[in-house]
């Protein structure tokens, strides 16, 4: 399966979780396996005031990794890119919510295995 945002029906056991890694917003939204544009539009939603962050990890418990976005008082995004397992760990400042989303998509990509 493709990270397209695509939700596979819900079988007998409920509904199916992310074949690869979800993104949460801090308003509630959630997306299974999001695409590049489904990361734009969570990250284009981010506001100062009651949604503030979204959160891109792999559906699982103790994940090994995760990226995060989040809005800055003085303008612009903190991004946040952490992965355990290969001892990396990224800050970096972005103003531009499509360099974010492209930047994401190939980061999470070669996680997703």
């Amino acid at each position: 399966m493709l990270a397209s945002g695509y939700r596979a029906p819900a079988g007998p056991g409920g509904p199916a979780a992310a074949e690869y890694y979800c993104a949460d917003s801090e308003n509630g939204d959630h997306i299974d396996d999001p695409s590049e544009d489904a990361l734009f539009m969570l990250i284009d939603d981010l506001n100062d005031t009651n949604n503030t962050f979204v959160i891109i990890q792999p559906d699982q418990d103790d994940p090994a990794w995760f990226a995060s976005v989040a809005v800055l008082d003085q303008g612009g995004y903190e991004i946040v890119r952490r992965d355990s397992e290969r001892r990396e760990h990224d800050l970096s400042v972005e103003t531009s919510t499509h360099q974010i989303a492209g930047d994401l998509t190939r980061w999470t990509a070669t996680r997703a295995t």
